[in-house]
């Protein structure tokens, strides 16, 4: 896309910005801002909103059970139109998207700073502080070793201000454009979960039908048995069905807490890495992985993890994350830590081929049929000891891993390509608010 610049160019003096068209302006924050702080006293109580990837959203009602404060009139008020900002822990780049613009009135934590627009058009206004936080110029604001921002940073705040009748060109400009490369992204996250949903298949039906001597998917020509299980089904005659506690022995991970944790030391896998990170295989030399003191080796070997060992996560946020889990691909010395249960096998078992069974659906369904919860999901060492497992003889194992290694490497590389063109997609997306919010290029 060719963009014009503007006629003539000054300097703003404003060193994250650098040069602005000739004709703007620069005010202080204090002309275009005033702080919103009016208290919830005896007024809504149903319209709880929260700041969520750079969206202000409203909070469904089942989402604030057990969460509900004695009183929501510690709770500020906001309007449509209003910027909210989290100022808190300004150095943690997790905390990205830190702005964002109310659509609608409601009230929100006296947690956020509440900035309501005084003189300009708001969503310019915010385009420009979410630039400034995508940017991380936002981390210059305060002083010292201050980690959090006030309202006091915003009125200081020089804001590059075009009259009234470009700001709003802006907006209708960035929202255009955004919104077509919002719909790219889209499509590329939709042929990903096609993608993600057609690799579970192919694992799905490799580990309950095994592989011929041709490299392909077997078939049921009279040649399965009723397995005895009605979940698993029919299965080749020549594999067996055996209960976990036969083939494995079990442990808990360290009983520790994030404080725990640190840089140096012995590395150790959490439950939260085998959600987010590191499910069905972990590596240290490739996982950045955190780590616990030496001192944990004295009187803790049984949290030890072995190449070939299995843990797996023994608390889930939702029950679609039961069961899951990750073996040790690695000889490197590892703990299991807080919320694990360890799976150590008995005897010698290829244990990438009971990865791949434990990451079926049909096995995950089982898992799902025997955890209990509302909020959380826990899943417990009895639970484990008495799921089933439907294991082919020890060769086919080796063609069934090579089967679906094979099958699942091309997919995993055209996720990859999806998701690159997605990275792509977002710094373009990144890249175009901040030229033209900022007059780096001219938009009509």
């Amino acid at each position: 896309m060719k963009l014009q610049k503007y006629p003539a160019y000054k300097d703003s003096g404003i060193e994250w910005i650098g040069r602005i068209p000739k004709h703007w302006d620069v005010v202080p924050g204090l002309k275009v801002f005033s702080e919103n702080n009016r208290k919830n006293i005896g007024m809504i109580d149903d319209r709880v909103l929260s700041l969520s990837y750079g969206k202000i959203v409203r909070k469904a009602k089942e989402k604030l059970v057990g969460l509900v404060p004695e009183s929501f009139e510690t709770y500020q008020i906001v309007k449509a139109g209003d910027i909210i900002i989290r100022c808190t822990d300004l150095q943690n780049d997790k905390t990205s998207l830190r702005t964002a613009l109310a659509k609608d009135d409601g009230i929100i934590t006296s947690a956020y700073l509440n900035l309501n627009v005084k003189d300009g058009y708001p969503e310019y206004l915010h385009y420009l502080l979410h630039v400034l936080d995508i940017t991380k110029a936002i981390y210059k604001l305060g002083s010292g070793l201050r980690q959090n921002l006030s309202f006091d940073d915003f009125k200081r705040l020089n804001i590059i201000f075009p009259s009234i009748k470009e700001q709003i060109q802006i907006v209708k400009y960035i929202d255009n454009q955004t919104n077509k490369i919002d719909k790219a992204i889209n499509q590329k996250e939709k042929l990903i979960e096609l993608l993600k949903e057609y690799r579970q298949i192919i694992i799905n039906e490799a580990v309950t039908k095994g592989v011929d001597e041709n490299g392909e998917l077997r078939v049921d020509n009279g040649d399965f048995k009723d397995s005895g299980i009605e979940w698993i089904g029919r299965i080749p005659r020549d594999w067996e069905v055996r209960k976990l506690k036969y083939l494995f022995n079990f442990n808990k991970g360290l009983t520790i807490t994030k404080e725990n944790l640190q840089d140096d030391g012995i590395y150790c896998v959490n439950y939260g890495e085998i959600h987010s990170k590191f499910g069905f295989e972990l590596n240290p030399e490739i996982h950045k992985l955190k780590c616990v003191s030496e001192v944990y080796l004295e009187g803790n070997q049984n949290a030890l993890l072995d190449n070939g060992d299995f843990v797996f996560a023994d608390t889930s946020e939702d029950i679609e994350g039961s069961g899951n889990f990750t073996y040790i691909n690695s000889d490197i010395k590892t703990f299991a830590g807080y919320h694990t249960i360890i799976c150590k096998p008995k005897s010698k078992i290829n244990s990438r081929f009971f990865a791949y069974e434990f990451s079926s659906l049909n096995f995950k369904n089982q898992v799902r049929r025997k955890v209990k919860g509302v909020k959380v999901f826990s899943i417990t060492q009895s639970i484990l000891k008495d799921l089933f497992l439907w294991i082919p003889p020890q060769k086919e194992q080796e063609e069934i891993v090579e089967y679906i290694d094979n099958q699942t490497t091309k997919i995993d590389k055209a996720i990859q390509l999806q998701q690159n063109y997605i990275e792509k997609l977002k710094e373009y997306k990144a890249t175009l608010i901040d030229s033209v919010v900022t007059g780096k290029v001219r938009v009509k």
